[in-house]
């Protein structure tokens, strides 16, 4: 039996898609959510993702009202509120706290030019390790380089420049506070010692904005702040509540499956795909390319993503599941029902059609030469068997991704944990237990992110002593799917003969679609 208890902790749950107000009790339930969907970005130039900062406050405080208007439950119920955000997204505050311009999504693909750094003596020691292109092409990303360059009079302006984790910290606190947990951007943030890096810091000379512009760090469970009046009013939160710190969604996510020791691995199938893992050691299972700060304090998560990951189901069902998509509204079923049973008939391995998910190039692996491929087309296929070649896809790239963690970490990993939209599909579930050859689960809720910041509260306001009491009490797995030896063995050589050496045999093709097309554009 579920426990329940009468304290809430009150999550805000920021995502790309929507925004969340959810109570969750001590025993980890959901007592009551409410979900406003958002207009993710506009664009004001190709490849721009940005959005008006006045939009995500008004959306927040706007559910926020709602949930309060809804709700049965008493508002001295509350003990806690608690802050979980979309990575990367920043933000211009003038010194009013007036917003400059609009906030630069995460999303957004624009790139800047190289300015002082890297000079050229240090791109040829980067050329030597390999790690010239990659660093060329996170200076080139840096939101913060592309307004110096092209807004030099917003840059000037800017008193602070914060995620939208502290720009909403800001507004419900009147406090220039974020989490620790939440810095996951293009800024100088040492990875390791999780802290503002100093001036000599290579991250530093990439990202160089003054100590001043940016926001105080705390630790995940420590508190940020508390309701200000204005923000109780706007929002219907009592005032003077502690907003205590929590981590941006995927870490919040990880958490919130219940992810605390590194034997276990938490899947996304989210827009962007990852694999993580949770450890107190600082790893980084690519070189250079950091871990990322845990919603479990001083802690880490190992990442790797597919970037597009998910979004290919949603282009899939866009442009060929109308029937399907359909058939849900008029039965009031979720599409993933209708998809599932769509490639019921389709036997392991898709009977050859192999999909490599490179949709969007990366920088170091793949390479920024990578495209996406589907290989092995034949007269039998149809488009329930390119439904679960992309499912099988993104498992056997996120496969990769935590063979080399383990490789890396030389922590083993036993069972995986599958979050995210992406598992609300049983055909995706068990194509990950038998392309992992691992028991993998749902978490008991769909609320993972939310859930996450609950613990971080939890454990702050000293209902728990630590997290792993906390994530025993208040995260519990789901629906297991164990695997299938019949496929175990199929996508095994799959994976092993072909997936493998997809990539080595088609980047030489990748190459030459670059030289005569010129995208992605070299560095």
């Amino acid at each position: 039996m579920m426990k329940t208890s009468d304290e809430l902790i009150l999550a805000i749950d920021f995502g790309t898609q929507s925004v969340r107000a959810v109570l969750i009790d001590l025993g980890g339930n959901v007592r009551q959510i409410c979900k406003t969907v958002i207009e993710p970005y506009f664009s004001a130039a190709p490849g721009w993702a940005e959005q008006h900062p006045e939009y995500f406050r008004d959306r927040m405080f706007e559910t926020l009202q709602q949930l309060f208007r809804e709700t049965e439950f008493s508002k001295d119920q509350i003990k806690a509120v608690t802050l979980t955000t979309q990575r990367s997204t920043l933000i211009n505050i003038d010194s009013e706290g007036k917003s400059l311009r609009p906030a630069i999504s995460w999303l957004d693909q624009r790139l800047c030019a190289v300015g002082k750094y890297p000079d050229w003596l240090t791109q040829i020691a980067l050329r030597i390790v390999g790690m010239r292109e990659a660093v060329m092409h996170t200076v080139k990303q840096g939101e913060c380089n592309w307004l110096m360059q092209n807004s030099p009079e917003v840059w000037e302006k800017t008193s602070k420049f914060l995620l939208l984790s502290g720009y909403l910290t800001w507004l419900l606190t009147g406090e220039y506070r974020d989490s620790v947990g939440c810095t996951v951007a293009y800024l100088p943030f040492d990875y390791r010692k999780q802290q503002w890096t100093d001036r000599s810091h290579m991250n530093y000379k990439m990202f160089p904005i003054e100590r001043d512009k940016l926001p105080d760090l705390v630790k995940p469970t420590e508190v940020l702040g508390h309701i200000s009046r204005e923000a109780s009013e706007l929002s219907g939160i009592p005032e003077g509540l502690p907003l205590i710190a929590a981590a941006a969604d995927k870490a919040c996510e990880v958490l919130g499956s219940g992810v605390v020791t590194p034997d276990v691995a938490c899947l996304s199938y989210g827009t962007t795909a990852t694999v993580q893992t949770t450890h107190s050691r600082y790893h980084e299972v690519i070189p250079f390319f950091p871990s990322y700060p845990s919603a479990v304090p001083d802690c880490y998560n190992t990442e790797v993503q597919i970037y597009r990951g998910y979004w290919m189901i949603s282009w899939f069902k866009k442009e060929f599941g109308l029937k399907e998509i359909q058939m849900a509204e008029q039965t009031g079923r979720h599409p993933e029902t209708f998809f599932d049973a769509m490639v019921d008939e389709v036997p392991a391995g898709s009977m050859g059609l192999i999909l490599q998910p490179y949709w969007s190039p990366g920088v170091k692996v793949p390479g920024t030469e990578a495209k996406g491929a589907i290989i092995g087309f034949g007269d039998v296929h149809t488009r329930a068997h390119v439904y679960r070649a992309i499912l099988e896809g993104l498992t056997y790239s996120l496969k990769d991704g935590l063979l080399r963690t383990v490789r890396r970490t030389k922590v083993p990993v036993h069972s995986v944990v599958v979050s995210g939209g992406g598992s609300q599909s049983r055909q995706a579930m068990q194509i990950t237990a038998d392309i992992f050859n691992m028991n993998s689960y749902r978490p008991h809720t769909y609320e993972t992110s939310s859930l996450g910041a609950a613990v971080n509260a939890a454990v702050g306001m000293k209902y728990y002593s630590d997290f792993t009491s906390a994530a025993a009490a208040m995260t519990r797995r789901g629906e297991e799917f164990v695997p299938d030896p019949k496929n175990v063995e199929i996508y095994g050589e799959l994976y092993d003969r072909v997936y493998s050496k997809m990539y080595k045999h088609l980047q030489p093709l990748y190459e030459q679609i670059r030289d005569v097309i010129g995208y992605p554009p070299k560095i």
